[in-house]
């Protein structure tokens, strides 16, 4: 079989005269770089998906501390309607501005979390 640029009198599997090898070193060249790639794309995506399993955690767990102060600021207005009822104006204030206090408490915890 003849190999296009080996010529006429040239032995076979003299590869180097013909540009061959030329052409094998390049393939491999990028055949290295395309798999430096996509070990690179590889490492990038599993870090994504742990990125994601983290903040969906994160996530949960802010859902879960949400409910839990939406039912406090709940209960907290449920006294304070109990209270308005009456005519105790010194008490409700006094109830407002504990609610006030707590709810700044709680945000100021939220936020350093």
């Amino acid at each position: 079989m003849r190999r296009a640029g080996l010529g006429e009198g040239a032995p076979q599997g003299n590869y180097v005269a013909s540009g061959y090898s030329v052409y094998e070193e390049e393939n491999q060249h990028l055949q290295e770089g395309l798999r430096a790639k996509v070990d690179a794309l590889k490492h990038l995506s599993i870090d994504i998906g742990n990125e994601v399993k983290y903040q969906n955690k994160m996530l949960g767990e802010m859902d879960t501390d949400f409910d839990s102060t939406g039912g406090l600021l709940g209960a907290t207005v449920g006294r304070l309607k109990l209270l308005s009822r009456g005519s105790q104006t010194k008490v409700y204030c006094y109830m407002l501005l504990f609610a006030l206090f707590v709810f700044l408490v709680l945000y100021w915890v939220i936020k350093l979390r």
